[in-house]
């Protein structure tokens, strides 16, 4: 997708910096992360319209600090430091950087000089969010003061000459309420064509695919979600009926979900190649209560059971895969890669197995993006917007060992729960709800005699970007009326219960 003008965003360890890149996106403008010290070399070839210098945990004195090239300022385009960005920018061309009399994390109000073109159509006085410990003490040459709080003199600079500028503050975040028209104000400074939309995404993805697939088949493994179903589609569009659906239907789905996809895309004129294994799955999880060995044993049993049906299609060449851009992104961290990557992303090592090459049309998208090609493609509203739901699927909501009567109660409880959200008008309101089966059974009491039976855990929380995440307040009769059905309507639970923890402490997942 190079026919796009790219802004450029280097990365140096901010938790937001994801959200950067999207909120440029939403303003019409390719954006591409990378690290940041990227070299001479690297920063050329991507010949961006503009650069942004991210935020990051360290001081710019740090033993070890990352630092961009100084070629950064040698490209001729806008640059826009944004917090560390910010101090890198004023010490390497001349400033100094100094420890702030108090350190400054949260809500602040910041006076802005409405003369800088990076603060047009904004008030003078405006709530930003900060979160540093350092400041910029002396201002580089060629460059003044646009913006100060009571504990940052110069919490914005600006060079209008060279096009240059640095603010203290976090534009991506929500809680900045003028963050969106200073990302709009810097792309109008860059010149931006504002070229980046569902239609050019879709036409140029298409474009790809049948570019790589010359010939033979392209096999999709299709999980039911998002993701692969916007990846099946584009796979279709671009080479017909030598698309091949392959959806191994694990058993642990949420209700009917398996007869869902089937239908759904029959009704787009692909056919989809199921495979009923829930037998296999349930017979590799008996006895099994660790979290990370049920994804470990769910991931090797869809292989296996994957590349038989692949072996079925002895022209098949390609595998495409619905891999995201923030996958990428975890491989080419500025700091490394993550830690911890899930167990059964994917279908990671299938190409090398059976030999195929591999197809990622959406590897330039985030999720907010592929739900809008989606809808591009025809798919239901409903379900592009759906909540994510884990690779493992009600394996990791079920703690304690799974067999199919739990995986069939749980069901129940969670097609209850959403069904209600719904009907509430709530769905859109929640980021996620999810329905947990908990390994303990509590007393009751149900038509004068005594219970003993299954507790189920909700959760339901609101986010922005899955980093963090806060408890969604339900309406107290909404709430009561899906415990009420729940206990009513689900043989073998007595008890419900709902999660109010935020993330952190708590992972939005129980497992």
């Amino acid at each position: 997708m190079r026919n796009h003008e790219t802004l450029l965003i280097l990365d140096f360890g901010s938790q937001y910096t994801q959200l950067i890149a999207r909120r440029v996106r939403e303003l019409g403008v390719r954006s591409e992360i990378r690290r940041g010290d990227l070299p001479e070399t690297e920063l050329r070839a991507v010949a961006p319209i503009g650069v942004v210098l991210s935020g990051g945990p360290s001081s710019i004195y740090e033993e070890g600090a990352v630092r961009p090239d100084a070629a950064v300022f040698a490209l001729g385009v806008p640059v826009l430091g944004v917090c560390y960005g910010q101090q890198a920018m004023a010490h390497l061309l001349g400033g100094q950087v100094e420890a702030a009399g108090r350190r400054e994390y949260g809500a602040a109000e910041i006076d802005v000089d409405l003369s800088c073109p990076l603060f047009a159509g904004t008030p003078p006085r405006q709530r930003v969010w900060m979160s540093h410990g350092d400041r910029v003490g002396r201002l580089p040459p060629g460059f003044t003061a646009v913006g100060h709080t009571p504990n940052s003199p110069v919490a914005a600079m600006a060079d209008g000459t060279r096009r240059w500028y640095g603010i203290q503050f976090h534009p991506e975040v929500r809680h900045t309420e003028w963050g969106r028209q200073i990302l709009d104000n810097f792309l109008n400074l860059c010149g931006a064509r504002r070229d980046w939309n569902p239609a050019s995404i879709r036409r140029e993805a298409v474009e790809a695919i049948r570019a790589t697939v010359a010939q033979g088949r392209v096999i999709v493994a299709l999980s039911g979600g998002v993701d692969s179903s916007v990846t099946a589609l584009l796979c279709r569009e671009a080479v017909g009926d030598r698309t091949v659906p392959i959806f191994v239907d694990t058993g642990l789905l949420r209700l009917d979900e398996g007869d869902k996809v089937a239908q759904r895309f029959a009704e787009h004129g692909l056919p989809v190649r199921r495979v009923n294994a829930a037998a296999r799955f349930f017979a590799r999880l008996e006895g099994v209560e660790d979290p990370e060995e049920k994804r470990r044993r769910i991931g090797h049993e869809f292989i296996a059971v994957f590349e038989e049906e692949a072996g079925r299609l002895p022209d098949a060449r390609y595998l495409a895969q619905g891999t995201l851009y923030p996958d990428v992104i975890e491989s080419t961290s500025v700091r490394g890669p993550s830690a911890t990557i899930k167990t059964h992303h994917n279908v990671g090592g299938l190409p090398e197995k059976l030999g195929l090459e591999l197809v990622e049309p959406l590897r330039e998208l985030f999720k907010d993006e592929v739900r809008r090609v989606g809808e591009e493609l025809g798919l239901p509203h409903e379900f592009v917007w759906r909540h994510p739901f884990p690779g493992p699927g009600l394996a990791v909501r079920i703690l304690g060992v799974v067999t199919a009567e739990r995986v069939a109660l749980l069901q129940r409880a969670d097609a209850i729960f959403m069904d209600e959200i719904r009907a509430g008008g709530l769905y859109r309101e929640i980021s996620q709800a999810l329905a947990v089966l908990l390994p303990v059974r509590s007393v009751g009491v149900m038509g004068d005699q005594r219970t003993y039976e299954n507790v189920v855990a909700l959760r339901a929380v609101t986010t922005e970007d899955f980093m963090t995440a806060d408890w969604f307040r339900f309406p107290g009769d909404v709430l009561d009326r899906i415990a009420r059905r729940i206990v009513n309507e689900v043989k073998g639970v007595n008890r419900v219960v709902y999660d109010v923890t935020s993330k952190p402490p708590a992972t939005i997942e129980w497992e």
